[in-house]
């Protein structure tokens, strides 16, 4: 499956208000490795960015004056996402942005163009519930550098969500490859016959259950008391 990470930078956090796309960054990956084929875009926004939004990113409305407009790329951007997988950190607003700028040229949505998106703030939101989950928390938890983040760059995001990603669902390198993943050219897929195998079973130390009865707590709290264990816990017995 074809892959890109994706990201953008804008003028203010409004695109109904009227604020545009002044960065893209896209990082390509194939059957989950990176390829090298990204792609980097500064626009033109035809406006000034807002006071915080400088603040966030950094990029001068004097850079930006020479710059070609998002019109000019449109092409390039839509043919190179074109059927891909696109993961993207907090997607709706990025989409919002995309679906704008799109509906300014007369075009059709992004999202109509991809074979789906994948929202990562979400899936962290799964995967950490109750923690903090933005790009820079992620990379200390998953321990992925961003030694080199000072201020947002979507090029410099997109890397380092595609590391993210990666680490956050690594549980997918199993002995099953994915029926999608099995028509990768060169991909040697190998049935591994488990039956064959006398597997230990190991004890959970009181520590280890501990930790794990905190997790349940956690998701517990988060669901609002909605869990099936604990719904099971409490039902009577037939």
């Amino acid at each position: 499956m074809r892959q890109i990470v994706l990201d953008t930078e804008t003028t203010g956090l409004s695109a109904e208000a009227g604020d545009r796309i002044i960065e893209i960054g896209c990082v390509e990956l194939f059957a989950r490795k990176l390829t090298g084929n990204n792609k980097h875009w500064y626009l033109n926004p035809e406006r000034d960015s807002h006071e915080d939004a400088l603040k966030v990113h950094g990029i001068s409305n004097e850079f930006l004056r020479d710059k070609p407009k998002f019109a000019a790329i449109v092409d390039e951007l839509m043919e190179y996402v074109a059927d891909a997988e696109i993961i993207i950190h907090n997607a709706a607003f990025d989409i919002g942005f995309l679906n704008k700028e799109l509906e300014l040229l007369g075009r059709p949505s992004f999202t109509g163009r991809v074979a789906r998106v994948i929202d990562s703030l979400a899936m962290a939101k799964e995967l950490f519930p109750g923690k903090r989950n933005s790009l820079d928390a992620l990379c200390d938890r998953l321990e992925v550098d961003n030694s080199g983040r000072t201020l947002h760059g979507a090029l410099l995001d997109a890397e380092l969500l595609a590391d993210v990603y990666i680490n956050m669902t690594r549980g997918q390198d199993a002995l099953l490859i994915d029926e999608a993943d099995a028509g990768v050219p060169g991909a040697i897929v190998t049935r591994v016959d488990l039956r064959q195998f006398t597997l230990p079973v190991l004890t959970a130390s009181e520590q280890e259950a501990a930790a794990h009865e905190e997790v349940l707590k956690q998701l517990d709290k988060a669901s609002g008391g909605k869990t099936v264990w604990r719904q099971l816990a409490i039902s009577p017995v037939a």
